[in-house]
């Protein structure tokens, strides 16, 4: 079964990206700090590490829902390293922090196998050395 997101972005020479999907608010992206940025607005770099923590997340509430285990609380901070490799600059290391606070009488082993499950489950994890595909459309003004 195949599921597709479709996203638009939309920018103009002295502006920042405008990122659409429909029936979403608008992001608003622009290059980090380190590519020339402001660093005040959300960049690709971080929407990337940002969709690593919110699929592990969401993928342990899933998990954790379908195991009945019963939990509290769940943070979870990303960090993930862009380096050169071959000319080319790509995510070299992603590291996933979680803090899960679980209910005193909950299985502390149980806990540390769901997360390790969400973590392997994550297909934004699963999906970062994909060959992309370009599709270009030039249309003058």
């Amino acid at each position: 079964m195949s599921h597709q997101y479709s996203v638009t972005a939309t920018v103009k020479p002295d502006e920042l990206v405008d990122l659409n999907a429909d029936g979403l608010a608008t992001i608003v992206s622009g290059p980090p700090l380190e590519f020339g940025g402001t660093g005040e607005q959300w960049s690709p770099e971080d929407l990337l590490v940002g969709a690593v923590a919110d699929c592990f997340v969401l993928s342990f509430k899933a998990i954790a829902a379908a195991s009945r285990y019963q939990w509290t609380d769940l943070k979870c901070h990303v960090t993930g390293t862009l380096d050169k490799i071959e000319r080319a600059m790509q995510f070299t290391e992603i590291n996933i922090k979680a803090t899960l606070k679980i209910p005193a009488d909950a299985d502390a082993d149980r806990a540390q196998r769901l997360l390790e499950k969400a973590e392997h489950t994550c297909f934004i994890t699963n999906s970062l050395k994909v060959e992309p595909v370009l599709e270009v459309e030039i249309q003058l003004d």
